[in-house]
């Protein structure tokens, strides 16, 4: 009977984790960013970092980002921590809102060495689908505490789309 309970058991687990990846690989896709240095990003010489998978010719990164909709306006917020507004450009390019900027490495004052380097720097693009046509001379746009909203009036007011497939 035991034998049987340990099977159950990994084949629980096992879905598990195949469930969780699946749902990482779909959700994550958009928002993992690629990061490459760029003229003010700063980053410390290699010879300074003690991290073997330091890469000071790029990075990946999840900016990870939400989109609301309702009948007047879409509404995206991206995570954007460590960087200040005036590194963030916003633009809209046919239907995708697409924002754009670079994080600055920020080193330490005293002398030392880097034994761990997990975050991303640099210049980075991140590009979201809209589900509707916008209004770009009513767009706004804030930051605060390391999210950046986007607030996009509907060109065309009205419920968000949805339809149900059937499956045969």
């Amino acid at each position: 009977m035991k034998l049987e309970n340990l099977k159950e058991n990994f084949g629980s687990m096992w879905e598990n984790i195949a469930d969780g990846w699946r749902h990482l690989k779909s959700s994550a896709a958009g928002a993992l960013t690629s990061f490459k240095p760029g003229e003010k990003t700063n980053l410390p010489a290699a010879t300074d970092v003690d991290d073997d998978y330091f890469l000071p010719g790029g990075a990946w990164a999840m900016l990870n980002g939400d989109v609301f909709e309702d009948e007047n306006r879409l509404v995206v917020r991206l995570e954007v921590p460590g960087m200040s507004k005036e590194d963030i450009d916003i633009e809209v390019h046919d239907d995708a809102l697409v924002m754009s900027g670079e994080k600055r490495f920020e080193s330490e004052s005293s002398q030392g060495r880097w034994r761990v380097m997990q975050c991303a720097y640099g210049r980075f693009r991140r590009l979201v689908p809209l589900p509707a046509s916008v209004k770009l001379d009513e767009a706004r746009a804030s930051y605060k505490n390391g999210v950046l909203r986007v607030e996009l009036p509907k060109a065309k007011p009205g419920k968000p789309r949805g339809t149900t497939i059937k499956v045969n």
